[in-house]
């Protein structure tokens, strides 16, 4: 088998499937890229585990850092911005291809419903076009350098449900939050980070370990992984509120309205430069329309084991102020 990396090898999700992938997989056999490969911790390198430097944000990084890699995990560049996304996923790609990387393994994100081509939420349109690419470069990859990818639709973060929830304070929550929906149904399948990432690590193994034919559901193929149940936004601020010892009830606003709320703007702020609130606000359209509440049973299969419950991982993270 040859070599696996993983790019970025950093963040929540980034990290919680290298972390669970050198569980399944020999060490050497093991390349972690990262802007800054200091903070893998050492536990891992000394394991044998191989570290390489490079960014998203200096595309020149790229050219040499996929060498000698088979198989490409390739975590989503984290913005707002479509093309500067887009573009930036599109160049590692080609970063990968010219190095001889055979299979990529996208980790894009849950909206869309049952694996569609469309959505609603501005977030998934660099996904899609991001997907549409990889698709492209399979059909049109030859016999002598064959290519194929799987993008895998991670579930929405049980940890980011307050981004759903208009940002409530956790230390002072108040009595209601400001949404531009009204709560009810169809809702969202919601997934914890590390439930995902070691979902997705065994995926990755089960594809590489196999033989060629032995997992045709993930070659050039879309594969969704999301949780068991979906909650209403109503239900998610219940459980949100339950573990805040406090009830938080939804007042439907405007877009506009809610695109001006000060909260809302400083906490999506880092995400991209230009109207990122009402950027934003076509997400609760797409759950609105059911994008989000398509549930699958695959991540329980790769897991072996139940998903941990979103009550359960709501309770924890606020108990550890951890809640993204």
């Amino acid at each position: 088998m040859g070599k696996i990396a993983v790019f970025p090898a950093s963040g929540s999700l980034g990290s919680s499937i290298y972390k669970h992938l050198l569980d399944i997989v020999d060490a050497a056999q093991v390349i972690l890229i990262s802007r800054h490969p200091a903070k893998i911790p050492s536990k891992y390198i000394q394991g044998g585990a191989i570290t390489r430097t490079a960014d998203y944000d200096a595309p020149e990084t790229l050219n040499e850092a996929f060498e000698g890699v088979s198989y490409l995990i390739l975590i989503s560049y984290p913005s707002l911005e479509i093309e500067h996304r887009v573009e930036a996923h599109k160049y590692a790609i080609e970063a990968a291809i010219r190095s001889g990387v055979s299979h990529i393994f996208y980790t894009s994100l849950a909206f869309g419903g049952d694996r569609s081509s469309t959505s609603a939420a501005h977030v998934m349109q660099a996904h899609l076009q991001t997907e549409a690419y990889l698709k492209s470069l399979a059909v049109s990859s030859t016999a002598k350098s064959r290519f194929s990818f799987t993008a895998i639709r991670e579930g929405l973060y049980s940890e980011s449900c307050p981004m759903y929830a208009g940002f409530p304070n956790l230390q002072n929550p108040g009595s209601r939050v400001q949404i531009p929906h009204d709560g009810t149904g169809p809702g969202v399948a919601w997934a914890k980070i590390d439930d995902l990432g070691e979902a997705t690590a065994k995926l990755v193994g089960e594809y590489c370990y196999g033989s060629a034919t032995s997992h045709p559901e993930y070659k050039d193929q879309v594969v969704l992984l999301s949780g068991p149940r979906a909650y209403s936004l109503a239900e998610t601020l219940d459980v949100l509120g339950t573990a805040l010892g406090t009830e938080i009830v939804i007042e439907n606003v405007s877009v506009s309205d809610y695109a001006r709320e000060p909260t809302v703007r400083k906490f999506l702020a880092p995400h991209g430069q230009e109207d990122v609130p009402t950027k934003w606000a076509t997400s609760f359209e797409a759950v609105r329309i059911g994008e989000t509440a398509v549930t699958s049973v695959r991540l329980e299969q790769l897991l072996g084991r139940k998903p941990e419950s979103f009550e359960t991982t709501v309770a924890t993270m606020v108990d550890s102020s951890q809640l993204l």
